[in-house]
């Protein structure tokens, strides 16, 4: 049995067939994808699909914060954010440390 996609043959089965793009990019963009090896079909089905998997994070991400304004929070500042990161990891330390 080969492990080759099957041709279109109606049935339920799942059938992989390579889609052919076209993209324009500034050629800039295309000669430094290009250089980085981000430009060759298998290149460009990992990025596509890491992106697609993101998206939904980030709409998440994006309708919280729309909340955040609506609620009409204040920001946080880039110290206030990292002192609360230091008291979670110290919390978290403190509790793998101790005993059940």
């Amino acid at each position: 049995m080969s492990d080759r996609p099957r041709p279109d043959d109606g049935s339920d089965a799942t059938v992989l067939r390579p889609a052919d793009i076209q993209i324009g990019l500034p050629e800039a963009t295309a000669q430094a994808a290009r250089a980085a090896g981000l430009l060759t079909p298998q290149a460009l089905d990992r990025l596509l699909t890491d992106a697609l998997k993101r998206q939904p994070v980030a709409d998440s991400l994006l309708a919280i914060a729309d909340r955040v304004a609506a609620a009409g929070i204040e920001p946080m500042s880039m110290e206030e954010i990292n002192a609360e990161v230091k008291a979670a990891r110290a919390e978290r330390r403190q509790r793998g440390s101790m005993p059940s």
